[in-house]
């Protein structure tokens, strides 16, 4: 079954639903490469006006998820998956519609691989940039990922 935006959205309803109400959408997913929008509103808002931080994360963490879930997908095997770590910084207020974009799925995908070779579990950092409409990074993301072949 080939993952979609359309797919990934629904699980992300049923059950993340805090991020699908707060506007967290995964726009484009190609092996590599993962787009998530989500737009500042009153419902994701900070009292500075700007968007939260914890939407901000919940939106670069489906970016860097959905490629994980893609890549374990693509393989015969089933593998747990985990973020073990993470780390943020901001550098720009969070207004209007900010994407979110992970160019690592070629790094998942090789832990993948090591997982089922070694049959031992393997991490991963992916990291996750956040652009507001006129391209400025807002906020960078890093989460360790670890995936372990299940027995």
């Amino acid at each position: 079954m080939e993952l979609t935006p359309k797919k990934i959205n629904l699980f992300t309803m049923m059950k993340l639903p805090s991020a699908w109400f707060c506007g967290v959408r995964l726009k484009s997913i190609s092996a590599e490469k993962a787009t998530v929008n989500v737009k500042h509103r009153w419902i994701n808002q900070n009292p500075f006006n700007s968007m939260y931080f914890a939407v901000q994360a919940m939106a670069a963490e489906l970016s860097t998820g959905a490629l994980v879930m893609q890549a374990i997908q693509e393989t015969d095997h089933k593998i747990s998956m985990l973020v073990a770590e993470n780390n943020a910084s901001f550098s720009k207020k969070a207004k209007g519609k900010i994407t979110f974009e992970c160019l690592d799925g070629n790094l998942i995908a090789e832990a993948i691989k090591k997982s089922i070779q070694t049959k031992e579990g393997q991490t991963c950092w992916m990291k996750s940039i956040g652009k507001n409409e006129d391209g400025v990074v807002v906020s960078e993301f890093n989460f360790m990922w670890t995936v372990k072949l299940k027995s």
